[in-house]
């Protein structure tokens, strides 16, 4: 196929003046000339470079500096970052190059972006400790994660062209990451572009089937807010509100979540939509002219006291402000409705984004966002060797909402919604923590695991003599605390095990067995320990006794078979091996040699759409793409997943479960076991029903051949009278 290069060349100008519309109104004096040199550096740099999709690579670069500018409202040096964000990574162009044409600023800023997609791929804990740095960098320069998650986000939009197993892994990492990112920096359009999106292509069939019910049920949807809306926008232009009022759709990946999350269908998803107030303000006036609007609300609908949300006067620690409510509208339906102000709205679509509009009242947001940074710097400085926990940590703290916990003296500390009294400790400071006995909450004695709710006032309780203990990571769910935990029992056992030492040194003795670094090594290799410490500390615990260490030298006299290695280059050669020349692992064929099987998390059965995890000691585990586990094991371990695909020439049966409820109808049973027992070749392997107040609810663990095999039967099942719901599930262990 012929490129028109010419017709190419005057895209990427229309491309790059679209761009400079989009930064029009903050450009200053000379900016525009530093702006037309990063876009000519980065043509320049990337000319003979393609995307997958055939068009130049240039056309990614302005698309992101695009998003930067108009989405996210970066200024000049963020959308010159954007232009340059690929070119130290992918071209001949050095970090000192950069530095030497556009500064010390910019050049920190594309360091800070190469570093984060430098190491990705390699391997799990290189890549955490990656995103160590990329928070690390980030508390330096917020601009490298806004124009990260602009990257991410164009890269999402244009996922069609990549193949399966890139879009999984993709998808896998926006979702655990990237949305979350978003979402804790008051993103909220990108973040749920990019929920979205990565479900778009973890799990296609829930988001078309989102995306349809949608689209049909959008007229009755509209009926509805305009009958909701009517008499409000009355009385509000009679009390001379100036406003705008109007109904939202949920996200397609939000009405997924609640499925989920509450174990409903879609249909009984009640919030599909939230109905929005944006009033003109003024800045003094908003708290009141919000809570006035609030009034007029329920005095046409009656509102739900405890759905009643109030981030005005206590705003979320990512900048957001809004008063919400849930009312009783027409037709017997619960309705969420947000009030706010215009400079509000801007603030929560936006996010820090919107500040440069709002200079004057940004001033405190900023703070928020500096004392934000400051907790991450804090648990990033710790050097917790493994990255990947800490990952685990960080994102239950990126997800969470927040609530407002006080001092004794009144000092309000901001703590993620299900904090305990332990984590409200270590809040405060580390010593405090460590030494904490118990805690009184609004002057009552409560135990540390004591789960504190918004409003709470808290003593803490500490004695000199108390140190953490190994439970105390289950009181806890802020990263801080965990983190502080994990290091103080790290320390307590590596001083049982400098005791443990001698004790496993007088065993050693008394077998005459020399107690040297080779046979400590070989000891707990034996014992199956990861580590001599490991070894030393159970010693001291009276855990290693005398005859595991006869059976050791019986070992060392005849070593029958050798321990299998359980180091990085047997994981390496399984890779190799299981990767073979294809990059595709079949499962079901003679031909392969590989050890797999299939993962009790969610149960494939030929037919899913699965990929394989490489083990050390397992082998292969075949998951489903839609497993609870995949996207972590899509995000962290991207490089020891193999495709995988199903052949089935012989027939094999495999577990499935289906779980049916419905109305508890005489007979109805016996009818669901005839349709069981009718179906050709599929056989029972446990079933289990319970009925209450007339509703009965069974689950059938069943072996079948494959998904068509399962699908057949759950379609005649949901033929069964009486039968309300038929769902495929995971077996529960």
């Amino acid at each position: 196929m012929q490129i028109d290069l010419e017709a190419e060349r005057k895209e990427i100008l229309n491309r790059y003046k679209l761009l400079l519309k989009a930064c029009k109104r903050r450009l200053e004096k000379g900016d525009k000339e530093i702006l037309r040199k990063a876009f000519e550096v980065a043509v320049e740099a990337h000319k003979e470079m393609r995307r997958k999709s055939g068009e130049p690579y240039i056309y990614h670069p302005i698309a992101v500096a695009q998003i930067c500018a108009e989405e996210i409202g970066l200024g000049t040096t963020g959308i010159v970052c954007a232009l340059l964000h690929d070119t130290v990574e992918d071209t001949d162009l050095s970090l000192d190059d950069v530095k030497g044409l556009f500064g010390e600023k910019v050049c920190q800023i594309i360091d800070g972006l190469t570093k984060i997609s430098g190491v990705i791929d390699n391997t799990s804990s290189i890549q955490a400790e990656n995103f160590r740095k990329v928070l690390l960098t980030m508390s330096e320069d917020i601009r490298v994660i806004l124009i990260k998650l602009a990257d991410r986000l164009h890269n999402m939009r244009t996922l069609i062209h990549m193949k399966r197993d890139k879009q999984i892994k993709i998808a896998s990492e926006t979702l655990f990451l990237y949305a979350p990112l978003a979402h804790r920096l008051g993103l909220n359009t990108i973040k749920t572009e990019l929920e979205n999106y990565g479900l778009k292509y973890t799990d296609s069939d829930s988001y078309n089937d989102i995306e349809l019910k949608l689209k049909e049920n959008e007229p009755d949807r509209k009926r509805f807010i305009q009958k909701f809306i009517e008499p409000l926008k009355e009385i509000l232009a009679e009390q001379g509100f100036k406003f705008k009022i109007f109904g939202r759709p949920k996200s397609i990946y939000g009405i997924y979540n609640k499925m989920k999350t509450k174990h409903v269908s879609f249909e009984e998803v009640y919030d599909l939509f939230a109905i929005r107030i944006v009033i003109d303000s003024s800045v003094e006036q908003e708290k009141s002219d919000c809570w006035k609007v609030y009034s007029i609300i329920t005095d046409f609908y009656h509102p739900s006291p405890e759905r009643l949300r109030d981030w005005i006067s206590t705003p979320k620690s990512n900048g957001y402000e809004s008063l919400h409510t849930t009312v009783m509208g027409p037709e017997g339906k619960w309705v969420e409705v947000q009030i706010r102000t215009t400079r509000m709205d801007d603030l929560a679509e936006n996010g820090y984004a919107a500040h440069w509009k709002y200079k004057d009242s940004a001033a405190d947001k900023e703070n928020r966002l500096e004392s934000w940074l400051l907790k991450i710097k804090e648990m990033l400085e710790n050097p917790d060797p493994n990255a990947l926990e800490f990952i685990d940590d960080f994102k239950l703290n990126l997800f969470s909402d927040e609530m407002f916990v006080f001092t004794p003296k009144g000092d309000m500390k901001t703590l993620p919604v299900g904090s305990t009294a332990l984590d409200f400790a270590f809040e405060i400071h580390t010593k405090v923590g460590e030494q904490c006995i118990g805690a009184k909450v609004n002057h009552k004695l409560v135990p540390l695991s004591n789960e504190l709710t918004s409003g709470d006032q808290v003593e803490i309780l500490t004695s000199s003599k108390q140190s953490p203990k190994d439970d105390w990571l289950n009181y806890v769910i802020t990263a801080k605390a965990k983190s502080k935990i994990k290091n103080s029992l790290k320390d307590q056992r590596k001083k049982i095990a400098e005791e443990g030492k001698e004790t496993m040194r007088r065993k050693f003795d008394r077998h005459k067995l020399e107690f040297n670094l080779k046979n400590i090594n070989e000891f707990y290799t034996y014992l199956k320990l990861p580590s001599s410490q490991e070894l030393f500390y159970r010693a001291a615990l009276g855990n290693v006794d005398i005859k595991e260490i006869k059976e050791f030298l019986k070992h060392k006299e005849n070593p029958t078979k050798k321990t299998k290695k359980t180091d990085t280059s047997r994981l390496e050669q399984l890779v190799t091996s299981a990767r073979g020349k294809t990059d595709m692992l079949v499962i079901g064929d003679d031909m392969q040699k590989l050890d797999y099987n299939l993962a009790p998390c969610c149960n494939a059965i030929p037919g899913d759409d699965v990929f394989g995890f490489i083990t050390v000691g397992e082998g292969i585990k075949i998951h489903r793409v839609n497993c609870p586990n995949a996207i972590k094991l899509l995000s962290n371990y991207a490089y020891r997943v193999v495709k995988a695909k199903w052949v089935n020439d012989q027939l094999i049966s495999f577990l499935a479960g289906i779980k049916i409820i419905g109305t508890d109808e005489l007979g109805i049973v016996n009818n669901i076991t005839k349709v069981i027992s009718n179906e050709y070749n599929v056989n029972m392997r446990s079933i289990n029903f319970d009925t209450d107040d007339g509703i009965f609810e069974g689950t059938i663990m069943i072996y079948v051949h494959d998904t068509k095999h399962l699908n057949h039967l759950i379609d005649n099942l949901r033929k069964v009278k009486g039968v309300n719901k038929v769902e495929r599930v995971d077996e529960k262990s």
